[in-house]
């Protein structure tokens, strides 16, 4: 290991070390709320991030589902697609059908 010969002068210390100062950090205002925030961070008051909710702390918040499903084969993974799909489709006809039957009744007593 190198060990200096002599000992570095104040001067030569202080030219190296002009450039270590402490900068101010770039502020900006939340777009959500207005409050003060540092630049490229989620504010710490409302819990939004270029306009959207990431935090709990806002009340918009979704938390995204992970998902963690293992490799299944084409023919599994097929037949839980098309059971997704089925089993919405079969509701919204149910629920069609009580609309249909609210606005019939509806009709009637209004035609009375």
């Amino acid at each position: 290991m190198a060990v200096p010969k002599k000992r570095t002068g104040a001067r030569k210390q202080a030219t190296r070390r002009s450039h270590w100062k402490a900068i101010k950090p770039a502020t900006t205002k939340c777009t959500h709320c207005g409050a003060t925030v540092l630049a490229h961070t989620v504010c710490t008051e409302c819990g939004y991030y270029k306009g959207k909710a990431v935090s709990i702390k806002s009340a918009d918040y979704v938390a995204e589902e992970v998902k963690s499903e293992k490799k299944t084969s084409t023919k599994k993974a097929t037949k839980k697609a098309e059971a997704k799909v089925e089993t919405p489709v079969e509701e919204t006809k149910v629920e069609e059908t009580k609309t249909e039957e609210v606005k019939a009744e509806s009709e009637e007593k209004t035609e009375e």
